[in-house]
This record gives structure tokens, sequence and C-alpha cells, in this order.
């Protein structure tokens, strides 16, 4: 019967290997931080820029989406003021470093349970409006690759 051993080596490079991997992490999560700090909130309705705005200032938007879509929408409430003012429309909500769409006027409502966003990359699609909000780090690039294969 073989005996094995852990000799004095392995643990020293178990212990290296943890101290990188902390290490590692928390320079990814920094560099989430700081690149989130600048970053804008992209918001286009129709396939068209609607508008731009910081992730870091709170604020509600109310977007209308084009005429001629969303043959699906239910009856206009008249007591919602977004709704007396458009046919159809999105609320989108920027609140504490996150985006997030808290009332549309589409039928399946999947914009609303997406929940919210918050980091660079991510989006938020409402097709019966086709509306697209999403998250571009400050520095405008973004949306590009992030690795390239043969």
């Amino acid at each position: 019967m073989l005996k094995q051993y852990i000799r004095k080596a392995d643990i020293i490079l178990f212990i290296v290997l943890v101290v990188i991997g902390l290490a590692a992490s928390f320079a990814l999560s920094f560099s989430r931080s700081e690149a989130s700090a600048g970053a804008k909130v992209i918001i286009e309705s129709g396939g068209d820029l609607y508008a731009k705005y910081p992730l870091a200032e709170d604020r509600v938007i109310v977007v209308p989406a084009p005429k001629q879509v969303n043959v699906d929408a239910p009856a206009v409430n008249q007591d919602d003021p977004a709704s007396a003012q458009y046919d159809y429309y999105n609320i989108v909500e920027i609140k504490g470093g996150t985006v997030s769409v808290t009332e549309a006027s589409c039928k399946n409502q999947v914009c609303v349970r997406h929940g919210a966003i918050s980091r660079s990359g991510e989006s938020i699609v409402c097709l019966p409006n086709r509306l697209v909000v999403r998250i571009e780090n400050g520095s405008g690039e973004g949306g590009g690759y992030d690795s390239v294969t043969s």
C-alpha cells in the first residue's frame, strides 16, 4: 500500500493560488466599479437613439413608442399621466446606479419583469414597443468583441 503525503511545497502552492485568486477577484471588482462610474444609459426607440443619460444620476424617463407599433397593447389608462400623453410608452427609471423599466403599455410585460441592470453590456428590450435600454461604459467603447477566435 502506498502512502501519499502532502508535502510542504503542495501547501505553499495552494496558498499562492488562493492569494492570486483573491487578488484577481479584488482587481475585477475594483475595475467594474471604476467603469460604472462613467457609465451611460443608452435608450433607443424604434431603432433610433432616443437619449443618453449618466448611470449615476437618478431620474425617470417616459419613452414614447414609435407610431404604428404595438398592435396588442391594452386600452389606454386615462388616469396615468404617461398613458394620457402617449398611446404606447415605457417608463425607464435610473436609480442608485441601476436601470429598470418600471411600466410599459405592452401586453406581455417582459421588459418590466426583467428587473434592473447595472453593468456595461447589459440591456433590457421591449419588442412590442421597439425599445432597447442598454448600459455602455463611459469611454464610448463597448459593444465590441470580448475576444476573437479562429
